[in-house]
């Protein structure tokens, strides 16, 4: 019986530490897609000299799944966390910015041309990125 009640106190104390480690990593991966998907547009800004033009567009999760110019703009990237995560991208000739929104919970992110990013405030679970 007493090794029931310290099994069960262990698992009380770990499985919300194991759930803040994990909405952590998931957090990292995000800030990782995207910053692989601000290398993207900065390659398509060397090739043209100028970044394509969305208006906070969603980017699908599948390279099958975009259209159009978005199909062959972000051909390159495919996001790790695209289950957990909405990617948009707000952009003009000019400058971007980046945007990974979790799809249940609070944890935005943003990265943007200057590559200044949101404070870490919009993500508990990361902190400081």
């Amino acid at each position: 019986m007493i090794v029931v009640a310290l099994v069960a106190i262990l698992a009380a104390v770990a499985m919300p530490m194991y759930s803040q480690y994990m909405a952590k990593s998931q957090a990292r991966a995000a800030s990782a897609d995207l910053v692989a998907l601000s290398l993207v547009l900065e390659n398509r800004f060397q090739k043209t000299l100028v970044y394509p033009t969305y208006a906070n567009a969603l980017v699908p999760r599948t390279v099958a799944a975009r259209e159009g110019s978005m199909q062959t703009d972000f051909s390159a990237w495919v996001p790790t966390q695209g289950e957990l995560f909405d990617y948009r991208v707000t952009s003009d000739s000019t400058t971007y910015t980046l945007t990974a929104t979790r799809k249940s919970g609070a944890c935005t992110l943003s990265l943007d041309a200057n590559n200044v990013r949101n404070a870490a405030s919009a993500c508990p679970a990361l902190g400081t990125w």
